[in-house]
């Protein structure tokens, strides 16, 4: 991307922001398709400031292909036992439990053979956190390999998925903090996993959630979580994220991105209809962001579009501001005594792979993967990677056989760089 498209799309923000600030309706209508547009990146973990390519196809060809695409896969079909908790504030969280299936003696399915041979899991918990504007559905191949061979929790963040929208945020006008996600999941893990070994893993947002599970109880941690993978995540410093954007681009998109966020978020209703009118652009802004391989099944791509469409503009604009204050360095400590995965996409520039890096030279003796061929949504792009890699550390934590392997469960195109 060149500097003058970052500041071309820099500019378009910056007018939106102006808009806003006029309170002129009209300003408004005429800048809020191409605003949502530029808040899509932020929808895919972004900043702002991408080139996106021109549409040369039809929109009812275009709209038709969305619709063919919407049923070629299973992706984010999969369904467990539901369940409800409430966090400190009253918030509903939404979870799901896919149980172990029952000993199946000598007639053991082939998922379940290969994956860990004949031998029955330890009865550990697998928690599954996702990441910013996505659901748990994020997780599907990952959900489908161990669906009916270790309990697993699937759980969507306040206002994501089927949680309902966050009572502080919604009545009192509370600001979103990390923090109060790590509260959240502690409700979560009362509430659907109250005793047991636990095994937690999240990606983004979701790491950032664990860790600050970790600051407020580290006694939890100490007592029951015996495992931990940390996928494209970061530990703190995501103010100076660049996105793949030249410098001028970036330092103009930080100036007045707090603005139209705030801006945006009050006029969610107009943004949204907007961002529906650009959806063609919007799909080009989350394939950048999203995936680094020009190789991804466009089901998947599309099932992510999907996900990331879901979270409204408001909920977007709640959640940004937490993030450039997130410093849970200190709290990766509570993870050194047990076994950690750090994974994450080599060409991922939302949580850029430095981050991994430097979260496991804190974890000494963590296993770092670095996927050369793959952008943020790594669990989604390079699904037998990630699994391999989830298998493996259970089989370091003792709660499966050794010699687990993975193969069946989506393409990968690339091999695992692990350190």
């Amino acid at each position: 991307m060149s500097e003058s498209s970052a500041e071309a799309v820099a500019d378009v923000v910056a007018s939106a922001a102006a808009a806003s600030a006029a309170g002129a309706a009209g300003s408004w209508r005429r800048a809020t398709g191409v605003a949502g547009a530029a808040i899509g990146v932020l929808a895919a973990g972004a900043a702002a400031g991408v080139a996106i390519e021109r549409m040369t196809v039809g929109r009812g060809m275009r709209r038709k292909a969305r619709l063919a695409l919407d049923s070629a896969g299973p992706y984010g079909t999969l369904r467990g036992t539901p369940g409800k908790a409430y966090a400190d504030d009253g918030t509903e969280l939404y979870y799901e439990v896919d149980d172990v299936e029952p000993d199946p003696g000598p007639h053991v399915s082939p998922r379940r053979r290969r994956l860990f041979g004949r031998k029955a899991p330890a009865p550990v918990t697998v928690v599954f956190c996702h990441g910013y504007c996505l659901s748990q559905d994020s997780w599907h191949f990952q959900r489908a390999a161990l669906r009916g061979v270790v309990r697993t929790v699937h759980w969507d963040q306040r206002s994501h998925g089927r949680s309902g929208r966050g009572v502080a945020q919604t009545r009192d006008g509370v600001p979103v903090a990390i923090d109060q996600l790590g509260r959240d999941l502690k409700a979560v893990l009362d509430a659907a996993v109250p005793e047991g070994p636990v095994v937690l893993v999240g990606h983004s947002m979701g790491g950032m959630t664990m860790m600050a599970l970790a600051a407020q109880y580290p006694e939890l941690i100490r007592d029951r979580v015996v495992a931990t993978a940390f996928v494209g995540t970061s530990s703190g410093r995501l103010g100076e994220v660049n996105f793949g954007l030249p410098v001028a681009g970036v330092n103009a998109v930080r100036r007045i991105l707090p603005g139209v966020l705030k801006a945006l978020g009050q006029q969610a209703e107009l943004v949204e209809k907007g961002r529906r009118a650009t959806a063609d652009l919007f799909a080009g802004v989350i394939k950048r962001y999203s995936f680094a391989g020009r190789d991804v099944d466009p089901a998947v791509e599309r099932f992510a579009e999907r996900m990331i469409e879901a979270t409204p503009i408001d909920v977007v604009a709640e959640f940004y501001p937490a993030f450039t204050e997130h410093d849970k360095t200190g709290a990766l400590v509570c993870f050194r005594d047990m076994p950690v995965l750090v994974l994450a996409g080599v060409r991922d520039l939302v949580t850029p792979s430095e981050h991994s890096e430097a979260i496991a030279d804190l974890l000494p003796d963590a296993e770092l993967v670095l996927v050369p061929d793959a952008g943020h949504l790594v669990m989604l792009e390079h699904p037998e990677v990630v699994t391999d890699r989830l298998a493996d550390l259970l089989t370091r934590a003792g709660a499966v056989p050794a010699g687990a392997t993975v193969s069946g469960y989506g393409s990968t195109s690339s091999t695992a760089q692990p350190r």
